[in-house]
């Protein structure tokens, strides 16, 4: 008979720095568990080239038609991805911290791939036994099914669990059941 102890793998998905309240929820789902549960978080990287389009889009019509060729002539393209490096590796590390002073063992990585590609790959990686994906609210993308969670449902054969981002079980849409699939 073997006594070790099955390690119980998820991943998460997230799209911001989890707070401490988010981690002790994270942990309070598996503490039932018999098996030793790790934690691997994925963190997009944030692009630049978004954050660009983004604050373009922001602007008057009047500004857009001389705006973006000026815009772009003003922006340090280079310093911007540094600075989203420097944000996304800020992000994780403060995630990690959190899992950990929740008592959780946790490894992490910042992800260029496209987010659901990433998680795809680290669930067959790591043979994890489900998903957790932890995102702002977003209500249009969810609506037409194109949200984190809608498409990795259709990609990942292990439960996945959407959970909305520094908000307790009790504040979640459906009284902290979150949004779960197969």
């Amino acid at each position: 008979m073997n006594d070790a102890v099955e390690t119980y793998p998820v991943v998460l998905l997230i799209e911001q720095a989890l707070s401490a309240s988010d981690a002790v929820q994270v942990r309070s789902l598996h503490e039932s568990l018999d098996q030793s549960v790790t934690y691997h978080a994925l963190l997009p990287l944030e692009d630049a080239a978004a954050r660009i389009e983004a604050s373009l889009g922001s602007l008057g019509s009047g500004e857009v038609l001389a705006g973006p060729a000026i815009a772009m002539r003003e922006t340090d393209l280079e310093a911007l991805r540094r600075d989203c490096a420097t944000e996304s590796q800020q992000a994780l590390t403060d995630t990690l911290a959190a899992l950990t002073a929740a008592g959780v063992t946790a490894t992490g990585e910042i992800v260029a791939d496209p987010p659901i590609d990433a998680l795809v790959a680290a669930v067959q990686q790591l043979d994890a036994r489900e998903a957790i994906i932890l995102t702002r609210p977003h209500v249009v993308a969810e609506f037409f099914g194109l949200d984190w969670s809608s498409r990795a449902r259709r990609k990942i054969g292990v439960p996945i669990l959407h959970l909305i981002e520094h908000e307790n079980f009790d504040e979640q849409a459906g009284a902290g059941e979150g949004i779960s699939g197969l």
